[in-house]
């Protein structure tokens, strides 16, 4: 079976402004400036938080064109993207078919990606939207053999759990049972009548710290 892991988990916010204080907040800590992606019109800051493992903050790039397609993340949402939330996660395989082959769910296409000399292939559903919510992963392979986490600042912090709040737990946990899915995972369902949501649960020079939730 083709295995895949935790890659990043995302923040998506109204501004990159926004999605940077609202990490801050919750984690005692500053993610640093990434770069820009040309064909979705975005921009982000990273925060390592392992080897092989980050965070992103995702927003809109006031100074981009209009990429003609709907952003990734639902960030041309203004309902939902009217404040930050952690709201995406992103598994990685070393063979993207055939994981997207695995997927018990319909990812997106799949599709050549760049920011600044970082390349890769990821998932990207048409509508911009996200599967099951944002409880399913989408799926990336990076091109270069060493991990672009490598190349981040360590700023003291690891990702101790990711929390998986969906209403049908049973079929999020089938769908990662079906492509293999390792690393800190907890698939649960979320209070009545709440709906999903993420929490990660990460380690800082300060202690453990949560960020997400409803």
């Amino acid at each position: 079976m083709n295995t895949t892991y935790i890659d990043h988990i995302t923040v998506t916010a109204p501004t990159l402004a926004a999605g940077v204080d609202y990490v801050r907040q919750a984690l005692g800590v500053t993610p640093l400036r990434g770069g820009e992606h040309p064909r979705m019109g975005t921009h982000n800051c990273l925060l390592r938080l392992g080897a092989e493992l980050f965070l992103e903050v995702i927003a809109v790039d006031p100074a981009a064109a209009p990429p003609g397609r709907p952003r990734w993340f639902r960030l041309d949402d203004a309902a939902f993207n009217c404040r930050p939330r952690l709201a995406a996660w992103v598994a990685r395989s070393d063979d993207i078919e055939a994981a997207v082959a695995a997927c018990a769910w319909t990812p997106g296409a799949i599709e050549p990606m760049t920011r600044g000399a970082l390349s890769w292939r990821i998932t990207i559903p048409a509508d911009g939207g996200m599967a099951l919510d944002g409880a399913a992963p989408g799926l990336i392979q990076w091109d270069a053999a060493a991990h672009p986490a490598g190349a981040m600042a360590e700023l003291g912090c690891s990702l101790l759990r990711l929390e998986i709040r969906h209403p049908d737990a049973g079929r999020v946990r089938a769908a990662l049972a079906g492509i293999d899915c390792a690393g800190p995972l907890l698939v649960a369902p979320p209070g009545a009548g709440a709906a999903p949501y993420l929490v990660a649960h990460v380690q800082t020079p300060t202690g453990a710290r949560r960020l997400g939730g409803p």
